[in-house]
């Protein structure tokens, strides 16, 4: 092995070993804006869905919005029909949410 492939071998253990360490400990509380685990969007504060990734205050609101009208979702896909959010941006949003439960995330 070359001092190159030794060097990058050595970086990739070392952000492996950091990203275990941060998913070892759940108490620990997140990155700013980053959320730290999921998020009830029947539940959440508009602080909690403005730190999902691709939500700013106008679609935190407008969700908080839609949940009031509906009187709550029933499922994460209903969120395509609130404005600002369509196909490919609820994708990215799927693993940050649920609709039943305890919401995880930490509040910026």
């Amino acid at each position: 092995m070359n001092r190159r492939q030794l060097i990058a071998v050595a970086i990739g253990a070392a952000l492996l070993g950091a990203t275990l360490a941060r998913a070892a400990d759940p108490g620990r509380p997140a990155a700013a804006g980053a959320p730290a685990a999921a998020v009830n969007v029947n539940t959440a504060t508009l602080q909690e869905l403005e730190a999902l990734p691709g939500i700013g205050s106008a679609r935190a609101q407008a969700i908080l919005d839609a949940r009031k009208q509906r009187g709550g979702f029933k499922s994460v896909d209903e969120l395509v029909d609130v404005r600002g959010i369509g196909p490919k941006n609820l994708e990215k949003l799927r693993p940050y949410l649920h609709v039943s439960g305890k919401s995880n995330a930490t509040p910026e």
